[in-house]
């Protein structure tokens, strides 16, 4: 990770608006289509990996830790810089190196939607959850296991006692917190960017906590997430509409959007159609046809960059006949890349080279490559002992190649032609829509997907080692997501080095030896680097890039 010593480190960010925000000139509302609202608040819950919902939770609440404002990409979207910190609910920190131990300045004033000020406590009560792993994606634990907190290992899961806090988060004052680390560890201040380390606001969330429910959650998952973020809860209503309205305490200024609405529209042809007519203001996710159509529509402008999301198909390796290197070798040479970057993006898509996004720190292209090849492709599906296909018919229920069913206008003929070019060379697959609570709770809780395709799995830290850690080392030494259960202990090992290295160069050298070996054995088998784009009003500025994808009404304003 860049900038990472084992020294003094500190940030601070002065009350008011970040650089680049405009100031509040008048109340405005914006209308975000969506294609769905979201089905939990809950950044502990299998509902955590959909961006909708995503966008939800993270409106609501605020970072202890973020990244400086850093100018305008080519294409209009505001950037951030990943190499640096800046300090939020976390005003400044001091590292020392001999004790591993950090020690974080709260910053004073800051007030939650219902009118608590943050102190200590949140902090504690929220690393205290996190530890307790009570909920079904324990997103909190994994990120403290990320950054190397001290008692975050994987013995809470088997040892009541190992679920309790102790004294590897203390409290100082009411706005000084100690953190301890087992070992010295370079990712956790960008741990502490992610959103599943947010602070709860622990007195709001103590009062809806119930005996056979301790840490709300089912609070969190049906009503709301009390914090201390920029917007407050006005509305949610599930399958149709989320509706947040400002915080007036937010430490950083009241945000020049006093009120989102975000509406549930699920095909993207309506929400390109209500977009142009002027009667909304924003959306995502549309096709990329889609896109390319608005871009010279008068009173719209489409705005889009590169960043970290991603086309794959994952294969489970727990699941034959997937577990054969010769056979995933073979689907890899049997897609028609081209051809999906064509019909799925027009043009707003490139070849996924390695494991890891072209953009991110530490990327390095393998030597081994996978163009399409269907005669290669035959040849290694021979090798594997299935020639023609002869013999996959036995595995008919794990050829159903899954998708998120709400995706159909975009993914749909994506699917289509991964199914053509795999079918043509003998692989017996058929296309398995399905919606997109049970594929989150599928990838992220059971992980019993045996063959499935994502354009929205993406890492939520701008870091080769970040993506390998959620990605590709194990389940049982730490990943979260690992759609295809993928396991080698080389890599395993390897991760383990880099986690501790806080030289950028030697750690990029480890990097590139992961990205060899995940090439060869195809942890997943990469695609296409593809566009993030936003579609909006001509009026709407401020749209910014963030790594998890997720837009933040905090940085739009409307030109009156």
């Amino acid at each position: 990770m860049r900038g990472w010593v084992g020294r003094v480190v500190g940030g601070g960010l002065a009350l008011g608006a970040v650089a680049g925000t405009p100031a509040v000139a008048q109340q405005q509302s914006v209308l975000f289509l969506a294609e769905d609202v979201p089905t939990s608040l809950n950044y502990d819950g299998p509902a955590a990996s959909i961006g909708t919902t995503q966008t939800g939770f993270i409106n609501l609440m605020e970072p202890m830790v973020y990244y400086p404002y850093a100018g305008t990409g080519e294409d209009g979207v505001r950037l951030l810089d990943f190499t640096r910190y800046e300090g939020r609910l976390v005003e400044r920190w001091e590292y020392d190196a001999a004790s591993l131990t950090w020690t974080m300045h709260l910053r004073r004033g800051v007030r939650s939607c219902a009118g608590n000020e943050f102190t200590a406590e949140d902090v504690l009560y929220t690393f205290a959850r996190a530890k307790s792993v009570s909920g079904k994606a324990p997103v909190a634990w994994f990120l403290a296991n990320v950054g190397g907190v001290k008692g975050f290992t994987r013995d809470v899961f088997k040892d009541p006692e190992a679920k309790k806090l102790g004294d590897e988060v203390t409290k100082v004052d009411d706005y000084t917190v100690r953190i301890t680390q087992s070992a010295p560890n370079a990712f956790l201040l960008m741990a502490m960017t992610i959103y599943g380390m947010a602070p709860f606001d622990s007195k709001e969330m103590k009062a809806h906590a119930k005996p056979d429910d301790p840490w709300s959650h089912d609070y969190v998952n049906t009503e709301n997430v009390p914090a201390f973020g920029p917007y407050c809860l006005e509305r949610w209503v599930k399958d149709d509409e989320f509706v947040v309205k400002a915080n007036p305490n937010y430490y950083r200024g009241k945000p020049a959007v006093e009120r989102v609405v975000m509406k549930k529209i699920p095909q993207s042809a309506n929400r390109l159609v209500t977009l142009r007519s002027g009667r909304a203001q924003l959306t995502q996710r549309l096709t990329a046809k889609e896109f390319a159509s608005l871009r010279n529509t008068s009173g719209v402008k489409v705005v889009g960059v590169y960043g970290n999301e991603t086309l794959f198909l994952a294969p489970n390796w727990k699941v034959p006949p997937f577990d054969n290197v010769k056979l995933r070798q073979a689907m890899a040479y049997a897609v028609n890349y081209g051809q999906a970057a064509d019909i799925g993006y027009a043009g707003a898509a490139k070849r996924w080279e390695s494991h890891i996004p072209s953009s991110f720190p530490g990327y390095a292209r393998p030597d081994q490559q996978y163009a399409y090849d269907p005669e290669k492709a035959k040849a290694l599906l021979a090798e594997a002992g299935y020639p023609g296909g002869k013999g996959l018919e036995a595995f008919a229920d794990q050829f159903k190649l899954a998708y998120t069913a709400e995706r159909e206008s975009y993914l749909g003929p994506i699917a289509a032609v991964i199914q053509t070019s795999l079918k043509a060379v003998g692989f017996p697959v058929v296309l398995d829509p399905i919606p997109q609570t049970q594929i989150g709770d599928r990838r992220l809780v059971k992980k019993d997907l045996p063959l499935s395709i994502s354009d929205t799995d993406k890492a939520s830290a701008i870091s080769g080692a970040y993506q390998l850690m959620v990605f590709y080392i194990s389940n049982g030494a730490g990943a979260i997501i690992n759609t295809s259960n993928y396991a080698n202990p080389e890599v395993d090992g390897l991760f383990a080095k880099i986690k501790a290295e806080t030289d950028q160069t030697k750690q990029t050298e480890m990097l590139k030896a992961v990205q060899d070996i995940l090439q060869r054995d195809l942890a997943i088998i990469p695609i296409l680097e593809t566009k993030t784009q936003y579609a909006t009003s001509a009026k709407l500025s401020g749209v910014t890039w963030h790594a998890d994808n997720s837009i933040r009404f905090f940085d739009l304003s409307l030109v009156p």
